[in-house]
């Protein structure tokens, strides 16, 4: 299909943002025959799927995101062909969590070994995941997009809605006997940086688990860079182009095109658009709220982590932070303000399955934390003790180390406003109202202006979905063009 709509200009798009949303809105408009060009502010592409060396020569970190449990589940991906563009690794453990005296929660990627690992409560665990996980596209699909429609497929939404409700409620011990169980499921819960518990985290907790039993949790080789790459090798062959060290500043300073398209916060949207946004608008995108956010620490290690029980030491992603409770209490100190002395930890090394990540022997660790909004705090020695409890003698294996505050992390990524990864809120308000309460988010009142971001449906993750659903809206409101573009590899 091919759009081959001209209008006069030099371009038919501009995109703002080489994240991956961004880059994911490029690719679909150059694919649709448009001739596109990316402005970015960083000196390469990625945002928060770039890759840089950040502790020791040799050494490659990811910046923000390091696992990618929606690689395989996002339909952008699966369009794009990701799979057959960029090689993946994929741990047999999705991710474990350690608790005392040397136990640990253990989530394979087989849902039936996941079970008989967790005993007295595996069976409670494979009837609340067990019809997830074998629907895991349909709830990927469910999730992954604006929340603002009838559901097609009422089956799954009835499932993941009861689900949801089980285990964001008072209820959410109810199904268990034991610690083991319950701390599996909170540890991804946390990811959300929401009250524990909450719908919003349990939600989005049981649709990262499902992904983790269903195909699991891949891990690029290279890095996160290498899907960046993939897709800017791919908007380049189809006649786009990127610019970086470019920060844009307002609308009038980009070049004439019919469309733009913005992979921004509505915080920046507001500033960007300047007098060109309606005052109504304006309002709508000022009430939009942003959340809590994170400290990232990143290691140079000498050695693996001496994870106490042995099956971390196979895991693609461990939650540090102890039982159900413990987590919940460290997450809801951060929610009222406080930076918690325990803190939950997010850890993945990625130079177990990646040998291209560090020097022979070596290995990296990337670890963040959650904090209050704009948070000065450096998280390194809490991280560290963290990691102690449960890996005794990791202090000795690190051989340097990058730490960023919340405040830093910002100065770093204008799109995480005061260290929000998620680019605004993932509660169940804004849900529906991300950025707005409308069947068609991504379209703004300003003509031919998109927004693009992780602050728009579905939401926050390295999906692509914002970025392409914002350009199959520009295609079909700009350029009359309602068939989806082929974006794979073959084309």
């Amino acid at each position: 299909m091919s759009a081959r709509v001209r209008r006069g200009a030099d371009l038919d798009a501009v995109v703002v943002g080489a994240g991956p949303n961004g880059l994911a809105a490029a690719v679909t408009l150059a694919r649709a025959g448009l001739r596109v060009r990316v402005y970015e502010r960083a000196d390469q592409p990625g945002g928060g799927a770039a890759t840089r060396s950040l502790t020791l020569p040799g050494f490659h970190h990811d910046v923000c995101s390091a696992v990618h449990p929606m690689a395989f589940e996002s339909r952008f991906f699966r369009e794009f062909g990701l799979r057959q563009r960029v090689e993946f690794v994929t741990p047999e453990v999705s991710f474990g969590h350690p608790l005392s005296l040397g136990r640990a929660g253990i989530a394979y990627r087989d849902l039936g070994r996941t079970r008989d690992a967790l005993g007295t409560d595996g069976r409670a665990y494979e009837q609340l995941m067990r019809p997830l996980v074998e629907r895991s596209t349909q709830v990927a699909h469910f999730t992954g997009s604006s929340l603002v429609r009838v559901p097609t497929d009422l089956r799954t939404t009835v499932a993941f809605g009861l689900r949801t409700l089980e285990q964001g409620g008072p209820a959410w011990r109810a199904r268990f006997r034991e610690e083991t169980a319950p701390a599996l499921l909170t540890g991804v819960a946390a990811h959300t940086i929401l009250t524990q518990p909450s719908l919003a985290a349990a939600g989005a907790g049981l649709a990262l688990t499902a992904y983790a039993h269903a195909r699991g949790w891949p891990i690029p080789v290279g890095g996160s860079q290498a899907i960046i790459d993939a897709m800017v090798d791919d908007l380049r062959a189809h006649g786009g182009e990127v610019v970086v060290d470019h920060e844009v500043t307002s609308l009038d300073a980009l070049p004439d095109a019919p469309v733009t398209l913005l992979d921004v916060t509505p915080k920046a949207l507001i500033r960007i658009a300047g007098d060109a946004m309606p005052s109504g608008y304006r309002r709508a995108l000022e009430r939009f709220r942003y959340g809590d956010g994170v400290a990232k620490v990143d290691f140079a290690l000498s050695e693996p982590v001496p994870w106490t029980h042995p099956e971390l030491r196979r895991a693609g992603t461990v939650h540090v932070g102890g039982t159900r409770a413990e987590v919940a209490a460290a997450e809801n100190q951060v929610n009222r303000g406080r930076v918690p002395e325990r803190p939950y930890v997010l850890v993945s090394q990625p130079s177990l399955f990646d040998a291209s990540r560090a020097p022979a022997g070596k290995h990296t660790l990337w670890t963040y934390t959650h904090v209050p909004a704009g948070s000065p705090v450096d998280r390194r020695e809490a991280v560290i003790r963290q990691l102690e409890r449960f890996a005794p003698g990791f202090r000795d294996t690190i051989l340097a180390a990058s730490s960023r505050s919340a405040r830093d992390v910002e100065r770093h990524n204008p799109n995480y406003p005061g260290g929000d990864i998620a680019a605004g809120a993932p509660n169940l308000w804004q849900l529906f109202r991300r950025p707005v309460f409308s069947a068609d988010p991504w379209r703004t009142p300003i003509p031919g202006v998109y927004l693009a971001s992780a602050s728009t449906a579905p939401g926050p993750g390295v999906t692509g979905m914002p970025g392409w659903f914002a350009a199959l809206s520009a295609l079909n409101h700009d350029f009359g063009v309602r068939a989806l573009p082929d974006l794979s590899p073959r084309a």
